[in-house]
């Protein structure tokens, strides 16, 4: 089985019509008639006001007629009537377009926040295997650029790109309605050049920009994770080296950003050289139907005004179709997470683990012939097979790389059995819904990890529901209730990232508390008091050994003092059980356990000898 990665260093780009196709379903919700609604009436607002914008040159050309001296007299009056209907239209061209923004901004949040929201939801429900080769901050970069990337294209493409294409349209048709085919024909013509060089050229330019997000995504991932291991740099003197690391990446941005820049230039000269000629050519040919006595003063400015009128869009255009490119491209990496595959899945018939709770809450635990490996050609576990009684423990222990500590990561479903089968009350784990699985187990384990928030939501985080009493009922049988009481700010002391304001036996107390306060059905303890000295390990294993009385127990242990009262001890060695059997009987077996007994009581004699 290959590893999968979080994001394949040379993925291959996602067209964008796939992304746009991704994007769909989240502007027009399925079933959500109050969103069709609003892009329905962003819509006619959109259209009316188009309308609008295409009328204000043809009033603004009968005003300019109306007013000009007609004869030795004059202006005979002021056309009041189309001077009022001019300002009106304008009016209704910029507030259609406010009403339209208005109107979409609800759908277009709504887009945002469900793809944001969906793209979490899918990383938390993907394997540990992925996590396991993900960049955080490469990740959550991604994310946060596909969020503004939607927004972005949403913005840009419904309403700008659209009906500055159907403003082209009008224009055109209007200067072959009131003028000849020939002013349509090169406006046409002038327009197909500019969209056509600014299409190619972007594209061509797509590279740059997807270039400056992989070394900006590299960037990141370096400066988060030096900061997220700011001791390990510490203990080292690395600082230099990290600081090395990121101004690489980031020179890198910049040479990118740099040609970026450059093409952009070029860029827009060319699209400023194709506007101007156009303009110019239309304009000779209204000055020369001038002097012929062919077109009034009035159609010359209606003329210039709706080329000057479509110059602005069609200027912002190629800078909206630049974005929309941009956006596209900060998409893709967000859609691939949120098609990355889910490699463990419920099945359609699992059933939900009920919650028991009691004396009657444990449950029966078997390994039937378990193979698993983390890669095809590198098998950890071979042919696992034991039995645990509800209600009883069993402790495993055995040397590192043994596969001790992937036996709790199968139980927790974070990787499926190649092999062999899991049962849990007689049903294989694969037929029961993870949540439900989940809930059901609690693990206290070796690396314990906090949140940075207070300590209060550390425990509670076992139970978000769990009333103030029964937090701090949890934080006493977990030895941690007094220390807490001493802080400044007790139950409120924030603990910092990961938890590094404690100590390693005060965070392992608080995930004792948090494992207690969960009341799971099973319980795993992995090293669970490895970082606590020996006294408080004693009184934290006689509250471990209360909370299990009722719970099939799980203990993963280098500590052999630690199992010496288990049901059953297994000895692990090479993904295989190499001894089985209750403390005393595997001292008087005098195998592997036994030689493990020896070595580690001959390393605490001299400990104790010095205490």
């Amino acid at each position: 089985m290959a590893p999968m990665s979080a994001v394949s260093s040379s993925p291959a780009p996602r067209s964008a019509l796939a992304t746009i196709r991704s994007l769909l379903p989240y502007l027009w919700p399925r079933g959500d008639y109050r969103s069709h609604a609003r892009v329905v009436a962003a819509a006619l607002f959109l259209i009316a006001a188009k309308a609008a914008t295409v009328f204000v040159p043809v009033i603004y050309g009968r005003v300019v007629d109306a007013i000009a001296p007609k004869g030795p007299h004059g202006m005979l009056a002021v056309p009041v009537a189309l001077i009022v209907g001019y300002g009106l239209l304008r009016v209704a061209s910029a507030g259609f377009g406010e009403l339209r923004d208005a109107v979409f901004a609800a759908v277009q949040q709504r887009a945002v926040r469900r793809v944001a929201r969906e793209t979490f939801e899918h990383l938390h429900r993907l394997s540990l295997r992925f996590h396991l080769d993900r960049q955080t901050g490469g990740v959550s970069r991604n994310i946060d650029r596909g969020t503004k990337g939607i927004e972005n294209v949403l913005r840009l493409a419904v309403f700008n790109i659209l009906p500055t294409l159907l403003e082209v349209l009008l224009v055109a048709f209007m200067f072959w309605r009131l003028f000849d085919w020939r002013y349509a024909a090169l406006t046409l013509v002038a327009v197909g050049l500019y969209i056509g060089f600014t299409l190619g050229f972007t594209n061509w330019r797509v590279r740059f920009r997807r270039l400056m997000n992989e070394v900006e995504s590299d960037a990141q991932t370096k400066a988060l994770d030096s900061l997220l291991n700011y001791e390990t740099v510490k203990y080292f003197g690395n600082e230099a080296h990290e600081v090395r690391r990121y101004d690489e990446a980031l020179s890198r941005y910049e040479r990118a950003a740099v040609r970026s820049q450059v093409t952009l230039n070029m860029l827009n000269l060319g699209q400023a050289a194709i506007i101007a000629v156009g303009l110019a050519l239309v304009m000779l040919m209204a000055a020369d139907e001038i002097a012929a006595g062919k077109m009034t003063v009035g159609k010359f400015v209606l003329a210039n005004t709706y080329l000057m009128q479509l110059y602005q869009p069609l200027n912002f255009l190629g800078f909206v179709y630049r974005e929309i490119k941009q956006g596209l491209i900060d998409m893709e990496q967000m859609f691939r997470l949120l098609g990355a595959d889910q490699e463990v899945r419920d099945r359609p018939s699992a059933r939900v683990l009920p919650r028991v709770h009691g004396a009657d809450c444990a449950c029966e635990l078997v390994f039937e012939d378990v193979q698993f490996g983390y890669r095809a050609d590198r098998p950890i576990l071979k042919g696992l097979s034991f039995r645990v009684p509800a209600g009883k423990s069993l402790a495993i222990v055995g040397p590192t790389g043994a596969g001790k500590s992937t036996i709790s990561r199968l139980l927790f479903r974070f990787y499926d059995v190649n092999g062999g089968r899991i049962l849990l009350d007689g049903t294989d784990l694969r037929d029961i819904t993870q949540a439900s699985l989940r809930s059901a187990i609690g693990v206290v384990p070796q690396d314990t990890v906090l949140f940075n928030d207070t300590i209060r939501y550390n425990i509670a985080y076992g139970r978000p529901d769990a009333t103030r009493e029964e937090i701090e009922h949890a934080a006493r049988l977990a030895q941690v209730h007094e220390f807490v009481l001493r802080l400044p700010e007790g139950y409120d002391t924030r603990v910092g990232e990961r938890g590094l304001k404690l100590s390693g036996g005060e965070k392992q107390r608080v995930a004792i508390a948090r494992t207690i306060l969960k009341d799971p059905r099973m319980l795993i303890l992995d090293e669970a008091t490895s970082a606590l000295d020996t006294r408080t390990e004693q009184d934290i294993q006689t509250a471990l050994r209360a909370v299990a009385r009722d719970r099939t127990t799980l203990t993963i242990a280098h500590r052999l003092s630690t199992v010496v009262d288990a049901d059953q001890i297994l000895v692990l060695v090479e993904g295989r059980v190499a001894e089985r059997g209750t403390h005393a009987e595997l001292l008087a077996r005098d195998g592997v356990y036994a030689r493990m007994w020896a070595m580690q009581a001959e390393q605490q004699e001299p400990q104790a000898a010095a205490a």
